[in-house]
């Protein structure tokens, strides 16, 4: 056994005590009321002093420097010990990457600690009603008067809207008739959503639950230090942000894997496991999560030598997306007729709790794998991408 290898496992093992010894012995109530969303943010803090909030980050913003194969273990451990959802991820994956990139070092001192810690959760505001995959149609403007920016418009789709402190929005800055594109002229502004003007309305989700917020904008006023990348130049931001929502978070396969596994044990219970037909839809999506999982230890192999991963981002996005829906279809069609009772566990009457959980949950993430597929960039707008800039194809004939 190499040393490297041998220190591996040493970090598997030592995550492996921790989670045993720290993760909740009764699974948390839903992040999406306030209860719940409550001990989902402590559980945050618990993972926070423990050193595990955000492993992959580089030791100078409070992370462990842990390189792209602890992550994964740790994601791998993670998962296996049934540890909560994460509600941070608006801030560890999206914004805390965004300023170490583009930020300023007073923006990264002031927000990057309380990101890390959960002291603020953030959500991203960048769809807006009829301003979905054409991203850069937003109407949601911001006119400078002195130091500040006066905000007037309205963000949509907001996920943990309803619970987040702030908000890292895309606004527009200049009119599209004065700039060169309609990409130009947007800026990426952080905004504070107990501002005066700020309305958050929660959204109520097909299957009950209020994960999203809508969120209007009436005369607020934000400093003009609260840009982070250059005014007008948010487009840039933007990307970068996207890029890192649409591409792999390493050790998150191990989620997919286990939710495969938990469709195997609503297939025991359904007395299913001698059906043939079930097995090789079973065998399906065990299959793609296997694909998938190698596929994030041959990225993570090729991030290590130094090699670019952004041309990867919209083929994963496609690829995880499309797999999450699979395995979540998959169990609703296998189910059949319970399938249709929503959020009812007591169609599994006799269950283990195991599987009990799981039903209790399905709904939820089915419904869930089907919005994934759409935010982020559509995946129709992701197959255009792929085509034309990592392919080179022809591009779609534009209106």
């Amino acid at each position: 056994m190499s040393e490297d290898t041998a220190s591996l496992d040493d970090f598997r093992q030592e995550v492996r005590e921790w989670l045993a010894s720290h993760v909740p012995a009764a699974p948390l109530t839903s992040w999406t009321d306030p209860e719940g969303f409550a001990a989902h943010r402590e559980w945050e803090r618990v993972l926070y002093e423990g050193g595990y909030a955000a492993i992959d980050w580089p030791a100078e913003y409070g992370g462990r420097d842990a390189g792209l194969l602890r992550s994964i273990a740790f994601g791998e451990e993670y998962y296996r010990a049934g540890a909560p959802e994460r509600i941070n991820m608006g801030g560890l994956y999206l914004l805390g990457p965004v300023l170490m990139q583009h930020g300023t070092p007073e923006q990264c001192a002031r927000w990057i600690p309380d990101i890390l810690s959960c002291r603020t959760i953030w959500c991203q505001g960048f769809s807006e009603p009829e301003s979905g995959s054409d991203l850069a149609s937003l109407r949601t403007r911001a006119n400078r008067e002195g130091d500040e920016f006066v905000v007037n418009g309205q963000k949509i789709w907001t996920s943990m809207g309803a619970y987040s402190d702030w908000i890292f929005a895309l606004v527009r800055t200049s009119p599209v008739e004065e700039s060169r594109r309609k990409h130009d002229g947007i800026t990426f502004l952080c905004i504070d959503l107990r501002s005066p003007g700020v309305e958050v309305r929660p959204l109520t989700m097909v299957d009950g639950t209020r994960g999203f917020a809508e969120i209007f904008f009436t005369d607020v006023r934000v400093p003009v230090e609260n840009v982070v990348g250059e005014i007008d130049g948010g487009w840039a931001v933007a990307m970068s942000t996207l890029g890192f929502e649409r591409g792999a978070v390493f050790g998150d396969h191990a989620k997919y894997s286990k939710d495969v596994a938990n469709l195997a044990r609503l297939v025991r219970a359904r007395d299913l496991a001698d059906d043939s037909s079930a097995l090789d839809e079973l065998g399906r999506v065990f299959v793609k999560t296997e694909v998938y999982r190698a596929n994030v230890y041959r990225l993570a192999e090729r991030a290590e030598r130094g090699v670019d991963l952004t041309s990867t981002a919209s083929i994963n996005k496609v690829f995880w997306t499309q797999m999450q829906y699979d395995i979540f279809d998959t169990g609703l069609r296998l189910l059949e007729d319970d399938a249709v009772v929503v959020g009812c566990p007591s169609a599994l009457t006799g269950t283990d709790e195991v599987a009990a959980r799981a039903w209790a949950d399905w709904h939820h993430r089915y419904w869930y794998s089907r919005a994934a597929m759409i935010f982020g960039g559509t995946n129709e707008i992701q197959r255009n991408i792929i085509s034309e800039r990592v392919l080179g194809l022809p591009m779609e004939p534009r209106k």
